[in-house]
């Protein structure tokens, strides 16, 4: 019987049932990687609430937590603003609502780079706090160290090269990197770094196929990919990107759904119920007895 629980909608929204399964792990993630090949793609989308998680949880080997629910939750500018205590509360429902993916939550900016001291209180405290198996940061070699002292105290790490988001006043805007030789041998050796410090796995974000798939053969962890490459050993997005509730996404993301086409039309039919009085109806309400 697992140790963790899926909430129940059946009776409350909030009930928690056991389920006859154990939750994946950290290690089982990074075993999906024999000799520099995975035979079962890893399966990776984002979530930021309980329910969310319930729906994802059966067709995922990860859930992520991802800052960029700062863009997706808050109407943010940029994952540079979200504060540790968002992605511990969001974190916290995803854990709350799942019982199969391994739970990731990333690090906000601002929480890890300073030294790998303070990595480790912000990453202890998110993992105290969540229930999560790991935690995401971004960077390359500059980050080995850090993922290097998480990693030997206990904290599983998955790294993140290429565009990373919480670069973008750096960077100067979300377009595809590796496209100089200088830039894509930067890629590569900062992916090498995180392998070589321990991380169990490693995102590559918008980076040029080539440069993804050379990366993906250079690592003995996982590689998972968003705007990079089919060939690498697993693959996330943006649940909310993928199910079509924004109108403008990135060119590498394929929309699965147009929800927010059914979510707009759903409330257009409920305000023309409730303006003519139509709703709600004899169902809807208590009769006397």
């Amino acid at each position: 019987m697992s140790t963790t629980f899926q909430l129940d909608t059946a009776t409350s929204r909030s009930h928690p049932t056991p389920q006859p399964m154990r939750r994946l792990t950290v290690p089982a993630i990074r075993k999906r990687k024999v000799d520099g090949v995975t035979a079962e793609p890893i399966v990776m989308l984002t979530a930021y609430t309980a329910r969310q998680a319930q729906l994802l949880d059966a067709h995922c080997d990860l859930l992520l937590v991802g800052d960029s629910l700062g863009q997706v939750i808050y109407g943010l500018e940029s994952s540079v603003p979200v504060t540790l205590e968002m992605m511990i509360a969001h974190g916290a429902a995803v854990v709350r609502g799942s019982y199969h993916a391994v739970v990731a939550v990333d690090m906000p900016f601002g929480t890890y780079e300073a030294s790998p001291q303070a990595a480790f209180a912000s990453a202890s405290r998110v993992l105290k706090e969540t229930g999560c198996a790991a935690i995401k940061l971004e960077g390359g070699e500059a980050m080995a160290e850090t993922v290097a002292f998480l990693v030997a105290r206990g904290i599983p790490v998955m790294g993140h090269v290429g565009l990373t988001p919480q670069a973008v006043n750096v960077l100067g805007g979300y377009n595809a990197r590796g496209r100089s030789e200088a830039e894509a041998g930067k890629i590569v050796t900062d992916a090498k770094a995180l392998a070589d410090a321990g991380a169990f796995a490693i995102v590559i974000e918008g980076v040029v196929e080539p440069i993804a798939i050379e990366v993906t053969r250079a690592v003995a962890c996982p590689t998972i990919g968003i705007g990079a490459s089919a060939q690498c050993d697993g693959q996330v997005l943006v649940t909310e990107d993928m199910l079509g509730m924004f109108e403008r996404v990135p060119r590498f993301v394929k929309r699965y759904e147009e929800i927010a086409e059914v979510i707009g039309k759903a409330a257009e039919r409920y305000a023309g119920e409730v303006r003519s009085r139509a709703f709600p109806g004899i169902e809807q309400t208590y009769q006397p007895k």
